[in-house]
């Protein structure tokens, strides 16, 4: 029916994605500041361009184990509705356009489907993508991030 730009990255061995309309850049790693009392996942908040953003282990969050941090680790600042928020990932790869028919939907996968919108084949390889809005949401309720 249509196609959706898609930003893929890795974690661990596996590919994910995210809906490019929440993502508003990618940056390097940079200086995280530490705050106390927050869950595991939550390495704590940086300064960008004057924003404070929060920063997550995406890895950590999934409960795939930590990630290793390389250079090529990348920080995906995203936004839904008024919260930013910023996942570390293992790398990033590349915009990609997935045909919408090529998305099976979570559900009928068989896994847990809180953080998941789909699974699309492309170019022979699964990508998951990943519902920002849960994600997004999860992390106000576990840390009270506030804008």
């Amino acid at each position: 029916m249509g196609n959706i730009k898609v930003i893929a990255f890795t974690l661990g061995n596996e590919g994910y994605g995210l809906n490019i309309d929440h993502v508003l850049s990618i940056e390097r790693l940079t200086h995280i500041t530490r705050v106390p009392n927050v869950p595991k996942y939550v390495k704590g908040l940086i300064n960008l361009r004057g924003n404070v953003i929060p920063i997550i282990d995406l890895q950590s969050k999934l409960e795939l184990g930590d990630c290793q941090y390389t250079e090529y680790s990348r920080l995906i600042i995203v936004k839904y509705e008024e919260i930013e928020l910023g996942l570390i990932v293992e790398k990033t790869s590349n915009v990609i356009n997935v045909d919408t028919d090529a998305i099976e939907t979570a559900a009928s996968s068989g896994v847990n489907t809180d953080f998941f919108e789909g699974i699309a084949k492309y170019e022979g390889r699964l990508i998951i993508l990943l519902k920002i809005q849960e994600l997004i949401k999860s992390e106000a309720d576990d840390t009270a991030v506030e804008d």
